[in-house]
């Protein structure tokens, strides 16, 4: 069995800025692809009705996404988390393609990655919160007896996970207008 190199902390850092330049390139290019159709099927639409249809599109996925992860509780948790990361990633870099940004130098790149941190906060804790507390409230309910009543928290938590990931995605596209061209309404 062959056995993994030793990296130090900068190798790291570096090998992960690498893959996430790729990632970005990459989907510049699906952004480019997206934006074209969307331009094909509508072609009197504003840079902003654009916006928003690509915005819907990535709220769908995530709502679907939130609403079966919450029904299957902190096991879900960090699929939910890395793709809703993508999708807010993806929405971001549409509208700045769709506003005409360069995004393949390294220092367009790095404005990216701060503007995710920034559209994100604390974000990851809040989604997840909804999955933890139902996973608590059950473990408590069946120690008391109440393992039929436990059981319906999952089902709570599912439409209000949905709900906290598309707000993610509002919000990162949000952020990617106001930074990328004129500020409007992603809902």
């Amino acid at each position: 069995m062959p056995t993994m190199p030793h990296l130090s902390p900068a190798q790291l850092k570096a090998l992960a800025n690498a893959q996430l330049s790729n990632l970005i390139v990459s989907e510049v290019g699906r952004a480019k692809a997206r934006i074209a159709e969307l331009k094909r099927v509508y072609p009197s639409a504003s840079v902003a009705e654009l916006a928003e249809r690509l915005t819907d599109a990535k709220k769908s996925v995530a709502g679907t996404s939130g609403a079966v992860s919450g029904i299957f509780g902190l096991v879900s948790v960090p699929l939910d988390l890395v793709l809703i990361a993508y999708l807010q990633l993806s929405v971001m870099i549409d509208v700045a393609v769709l506003h005409g940004a360069n995004l393949k130098s390294e220092r367009a790149q790095g404005e990216l990655v701060d503007l995710f941190h920034y559209a994100n906060g604390l974000d990851p804790v809040v989604r997840a919160s909804p999955r933890l507390l139902g996973q608590i409230a059950f473990s408590l309910l069946k120690r008391g007896g109440f393992s039929q009543f436990g059981r319906a928290i999952p089902v709570v938590a599912s439409p209000v996970t949905a709900w906290l990931n598309n707000k993610a995605i509002v919000r990162a596209c949000h952020e990617a207008i106001v930074f990328y061209g004129q500020e409007k309404n992603c809902n």
